[in-house]
């Protein structure tokens, strides 16, 4: 079992094993059957490309997505492992090629698309190979109770009638107990050892923030970290062609990515970023499935997601490599009226059961007084003993105010329009805004006209969004999100009931944020951006992104420690004997031109 350690070390350059990595490991190179729940930056593909290394034999590595096969296949060629993938985005030339090599016993790890794998012509040249092991990767594909169910995923469970003592390993960031079942089922992991690791990843500072002028919300978070790689997501196309041409016009680096757009075009969206030639993507949620990059340092929810399973895989994309990472949400009343109104618009019953569960449970996560991680970990069945101290709700808690006079102002304007206007007329009745449509209906004549001037617009917007969350009000999405009085309302109006409010939170507190958030020192951040300028250029000689020649982490070691020669060199995690030979030579210099010894 020294060889796994020995492998660990010499072919990927890390020290240390994650948690759960070496059980799995072990499982596997000695037979057996695995199903691995692990989240995203976990290290579930170390799981089996180590083994695949120990094994005899070819490995088989199901993906969905070519990009992700792309980005892995990239990685383990920068670290000396023989490694192909076999899709449809190969020319002619290219299959050739890899079907020499593959029918030659020239390679390790070879990776296929699920409709490729069951080709009968295909299956029949493997099964006169020695196949060491097959993974199926992104496994809750194959569970129409998962979130991103592929009809081609379930002819996978007949692979066990061609490949009988072959061990199999499923692996997937996110599944509910009954996609679990379901993919132990279709793929007849019945036997499997199952290993669930901890869902939390420490690194990531959860902040929500009530919607409230959100494009300048959004500006005020990117302020210093312009050069930073991030994603914000929004729900639809159009709002994705807005955000990205605003972000445009103040002179950032972004680029919009959604379906509607040419394949071409978001092929070159997804090339530039991964390649850090653009630094922000502006999304649809599709975005993001497949793309091994590392150096994601932030993710910003622009809309509110509707389950908090995709919330839960989103940000998790930021961060995969360990470094301190930002997940921000941007949460509004409007967004979750109109979702509920959507679902409420479906004809199956046990479908809108489901989802208004989910988005209800959204809903909770941002509107939560405390550790969100608690609550976002609980939901996906873990607890946390303490809270986190990195979250908003932790580094700021909420201040809580006696309401019950604002809330009553609210109620009874709510009350004096007839019940028949939104959120934002009510507040300009409130403020004693003077424009045509309070003139137009004479609500400057009603007795709360102007009665709210202790606050301002945003404050008073807020106060109506929490009375919305608490009950006392809801928004009629069918008649334009007019405002309604629920039966509640009517006890805090006689005054029998008060009503505690939380001081709006509009603005993220502010803080001093160092460049792409590592926390290094003025000599060592100016190493570290030496150290990403060579990076590039030999990721562009290479052909590559910048994160398969060395990641971030790698940089910040380097710079920290600020190895004089080879042997030093290899000791920084990421750093493995082939890309000593290839870059260690480069690197070293720029180091030892920087660093005063």
């Amino acid at each position: 079992m020294s060889e796994i350690r020995d492998t660990l070390q010499e072919v990927f350059g890390l020290k240390e094993f994650r948690p759960h990595q070496r059980e799995i490991i072990d499982q596997v190179v000695s037979g057996g059957d695995a199903f691995v729940l692990m989240p995203t930056g976990g290290g579930k593909s170390l799981c089996y490309q180590l083994p695949a290394l120990q094994r005899s034999g070819l490995t088989i590595v199901v993906s969905p997505l070519i990009s992700l096969m792309k980005d892995q296949v990239d990685a383990l060629q920068a670290n000396g492992v023989r490694a192909a993938m076999y899709n449809s985005n190969l020319d002619a030339g290219e299959a050739r090629d890899v079907l020499e090599h593959l029918h030659a016993g020239e390679l390790d790890l070879l990776y296929v698309a699920p409709e490729r794998m069951m080709k009968p012509g295909f299956l029949h040249s493997l099964e006169s190979m020695e196949i060491a092991l097959i993974a199926i990767d992104e496994a809750h594909c194959v569970s129409q109770w998962g979130h991103d169910f592929r009809p081609e995923y379930v002819a996978l469970g007949g692979l066990r009638e061609h490949f009988p003592g072959t061990p199999f390993i499923a692996l997937t960031a996110t599944a509910d107990p009954q996609t679990r079942e379901d993919i132990v089922e279709v793929l007849r992991l019945q036997g499997a050892r199952r290993f669930v690791t901890s869902f939390d990843r420490p690194n990531i500072r959860y902040t929500v923030l009530e919607k409230h002028q959100p494009h300048a919300q959004l500006l005020r978070f990117l302020a210093g970290r312009e050069i930073e790689s991030g994603i914000v997501y929004a729900l639809s196309r159009k709002r994705v062609e807005e955000i990205a041409g605003h972000l445009q016009d103040r002179g950032l680096s972004a680029a919009a990515y959604h379906a509607g757009l040419g394949a071409a075009t978001r092929r070159d969206v997804q090339e530039r970023f991964v390649r850090d030639d653009v630094a922000i993507v502006v999304a649809t949620v599709a975005f993001g499935m497949g793309i091994d990059k590392p150096n994601v340092r932030f993710v910003v929810h622009y809309d509110l997601p509707r389950h908090l399973e995709g919330y839960y895989q989103e940000t998790g994309r930021a961060g995969r490599d360990g470094l301190p990472a930002e997940a921000l949400l941007l949460f509004g009343a409007q967004d979750a009226a109109m979702a509920r109104y959507q679902m409420e618009q479906g004809r199956n019953e046990d479908q809108k059961r489901i989802e208004m569960h989910k988005l209800n449970s959204m809903v909770g996560f941002a509107q939560s007084q405390s550790c969100r991680r608690r609550v976002l970990l609980g939901y996906l069945g873990e607890r946390l003993e303490e809270d986190c101290g990195n979250c908003d709700v932790c580094l700021d808690p909420p201040e809580t105010f006696d309401g019950t006079e604002a809330a009553r102002k609210v109620l009874s304007c709510v009350y004096r329009v007839r019940q028949s206007f939104g959120m934002k007329h009510v507040v300009d009745v409130l403020r004693g805004a003077d424009n045509e449509r309070i003139r137009r209906f004479a609500h400057d004549n009603l007795t709360t006209y102007g009665i709210g001037m202790e606050h301002s617009h945003a404050e008073w917007m807020s106060i109506t969004r929490q009375l919305i969350h608490l009950g006392y009000l809801e928004q009629d999405v069918a008649a334009f999100s007019v405002l309604k009085l629920t039966p509640r309302a009517l006890a805090v109006l006689r005054g029998e009931k008060d009503v505690e409010l939380a001081r709006p939170r509009i603005r993220e507190k502010t803080r001093k944020k160092p460049a792409v958030a590592l926390e290094l020192g003025p000599p060592d951040q100016e190493l570290f951006e030496k150290l990403r300028t060579l990076r590039r250029e030999l990721a562009e000689e290479a052909g590559v992104p910048p994160y398969i020649v060395f990641g971030d982490s790698a940089l910040v070691e380097m710079s920290r420690a600020k190895p004089r020669d080879p042997e030093e060199f290899l000791a920084v995690n990421g750093v493995g004997k082939v890309k000593l030979e290839r870059y260690g030579d480069a690197f070293l210099e720029v180091i030892a031109a920087e660093a005063s010894f």
